[in-house]
C-alpha cells in the first residue's frame, strides 16, 4: 500500500514532462524544417532513462527518512536524470528538401543550405558507434552520431540535396560509400 503514492507520483511526473514536451514544441519548435517531420534526434533511451532517473531521485529525496546517503544520491540521481532529459529535449537536426536546422543545448539554433557542407570526418567511437562530424563553410561543425534516431537518412538527404545545390552528379562521387559512412569528401577541393 505505500507503493501506491509512489505510483502516483511518478505518474503526475512523467505526465507534466509530456506537458512540457508537447508544449516546448509548440513554443521553440516552429520553423519549417521542424514541420517536416524529418529529425536526427539521440535516442529514446535516453529521454526515457531521464525520466526513470528523476522519478527515482525525487522519490529517494521524499522518502529518505532522515538518511543522508538517502538525500546526496537522491540529488545526485535526480540532476543526473534532468541532464539527460534536457538534452534529449534540446538536441535535434531538423531537415527538408532545401536546407538543416541545428538546435542544442545552449546554443542559438543555425540553418544551414546542404552546399554549405564542406568535408566530413569519421571518428570511432566506444561501443563501435561512428561519429560523422560535417564541416561547414563558416567553419562550424555537426556531429552526428551513427546511433541517433535518423542519422542515415538524414546523412543520405544531405548527400542528394548537397548534389543537387552544388550541381554535381552523384555518380561522379568516387568518395560516396554510405556503407563505410563516407557521404562528402575528406578534404576541401574534391
Amino acid at each position: 500500500m505505500e507503493f501506491i503514492p509512489l505510483l502516483l507520483f511518478a505518474g503526475i511526473v512523467f505526465g507534466l514532462c509530456f506537458l512540457a514536451d508537447k508544449g516546448f514544441r509548440k513554443l521553440f519548435r516552429n520553423k519549417t524544417q521542424h514541420a517536416s517531420g524529418l529529425a536526427v534526434r539521440a535516442p529514446k533511451r535516453n529521454g526515457s532513462a531521464g525520466l526513470l532517473l528523476i522519478s527515482l531521485g525525487i522519490a529517494a529525496l521524499l522518502f529518505n527518512q532522515g538518511r543522508l546517503l538517502f538525500l546526496i544520491g537522491g540529488g545526485i540521481i535526480l540532476l543526473t536524470g534532468a541532464g539527460l532529459s534536457i538534452y534529449y529535449l534540446q538536441f535535434g537536426i531538423f531537415y527538408d528538401s532545401e536546407s538543416f536546422l541545428c538546435t542544442g543545448l545552449f546554443q542559438k539554433s543555425r540553418t544551414y543550405r546542404y552546399a554549405d557542407i564542406r568535408t566530413q570526418q569519421l571518428y570511432t567511437l566506444t561501443g563501435g558507434n561512428t561519429l560523422i562530424e560535417l564541416t561547414m563553410a563558416d567553419g562550424s561543425a555537426v556531429m552526428v552520431q551513427s546511433n541517433m534516431d535518423g542519422a542515415y537518412p538524414f546523412l543520405d538527404a544531405a548527400f542528394d540535396g548537397w548534389c543537387r545545390q552544388t550541381g554535381r552528379d552523384p555518380k561522379s562521387c568516387d568518395f560516396y560509400d554510405p556503407t563505410n559512412s563516407c557521404w562528402f569528401p575528406n578534404t576541401e577541393g574534391e
